[in-house]
């Protein structure tokens, strides 16, 4: 059984890549081959939500203890203070085997965060376009019986009879196949979405679910873009934890309440809409995915823009003041 002592240290871990620096588009061209792999929504920093993202957790979770950016050599945002002692910059070099990189795949580099060394026993997982949303305590992470909570959507996700249907995209593929290796263990099922937020990790739990399915781990971890036979662990591990009885997925009602996901499109007053909604609900994290495509639009990336600013308007500790502020 894991430790749930909610005095326990947290820290938080990020994963950040910025398509802008210098190399990393030529890097990726080289190795890229087809249009999934070259696709900027999932490289691109045009809005410097990271800097954003660590205002909200600076603001509202002071009880983290450190935070951990996981990022590819030589790659530090040039606006961090990386001498603080409570960030440090940790390449995929550091945790990751030569023969895997460099990778652009997310399945394989988030396969190995509990590796990161003098990580806490648990710790928070954001994606740099996640934010906290308000101060909560880490109990509130947690079901009333100390178990792990996570966050289900309504919708299901692709069967196994999908995972090499050559149709879907890397990202349902994936999942397609998680749900193959899950049904080989705990049976056929439909199993739900989780909704795109944070993830409380227990680092013992994670490693140990990576033993379980080692065979598909370690062709996700050679594979340098995401392809068939991939493994989604962000979408395994809640289901893991829920079978093993670690985890609790809770209500629908909770993951509208705490959680909130915001596609942000190349429309203004789309995003307006969207973002006004969640500043009115207030739930513990928003995550804001990129949708802009190959051309975001100048005025709604503005927008945006504005909106970080306004809504996290503290300087973080962890960021250089430009000069003659």
């Amino acid at each position: 059984m894991m430790n749930t002592n909610a005095n326990d240290p947290i820290d938080l871990v990020y994963t950040w890549v910025d398509d802008r620096f210098p190399g990393y588009r030529v890097l990726l061209g080289q190795y890229a081959t087809n249009a999934h792999d070259r696709n900027p929504n999932r490289t691109r920093d045009n809005l410097d939500m990271l800097r954003y993202s660590l205002r909200s957790v600076h603001h509202y979770l002071p009880w983290i203890r450190k935070i951990r950016i996981l990022s590819c050599r030589p790659q530090v945002p040039d606006w961090l203070v990386a001498d603080h002692p409570r960030i440090s910059v940790i390449h995929h070099d550091q945790i990751m085997d030569e023969g895997m990189l460099p990778t652009f795949n997310s399945f394989a580099i988030i396969s190995h965060l509990h590796l990161i060394p003098g990580l806490t026993r648990r710790f928070l997982y954001f994606e740099d376009d996640m934010f906290a949303a308000r101060p909560f305590c880490p109990d509130e992470l947690m079901a009333s019986d100390g178990h792990i909570q996570f966050y289900p959507r309504f919708s299901a996700t692709p069967d196994a009879q999908y995972r090499h249907h050559h149709g879907k995209s890397p990202w349902n593929l994936a999942l397609a196949h998680t749900n193959h290796l899950l049904d080989d263990v705990y049976g056929p099922t439909r199993r739900n979405s989780v909704n795109h937020v944070p993830l409380f990790i227990d680092s013992q739990a994670w490693g140990a679910m990576v033993e379980r399915w080692a065979e598909s781990f370690e062709i996700t971890r050679h594979s340098r873009f995401r392809a068939m036979g991939n493994i989604a662990s962000e979408y395994l591990y809640p289901h893991y934890m829920v079978n093993e009885g670690l985890g609790r997925l809770c209500t629908y009602w909770e993951t509208y309440r705490r959680t909130a996901y915001v596609g942000l499109e190349n429309h203004r007053w789309l995003n307006a809409i969207a973002l006004a909604f969640q500043n009115w609900r207030q739930p513990m994290f928003i995550t804001m995915n990129d949708n802009f495509d190959e051309h975001p639009n100048p005025k709604a990336v503005a927008h945006i823009r504005a909106w970080l600013t306004r809504r996290f308007p503290w300087p973080s500790p962890f960021e250089r003041i430009p000069p003659g502020r």
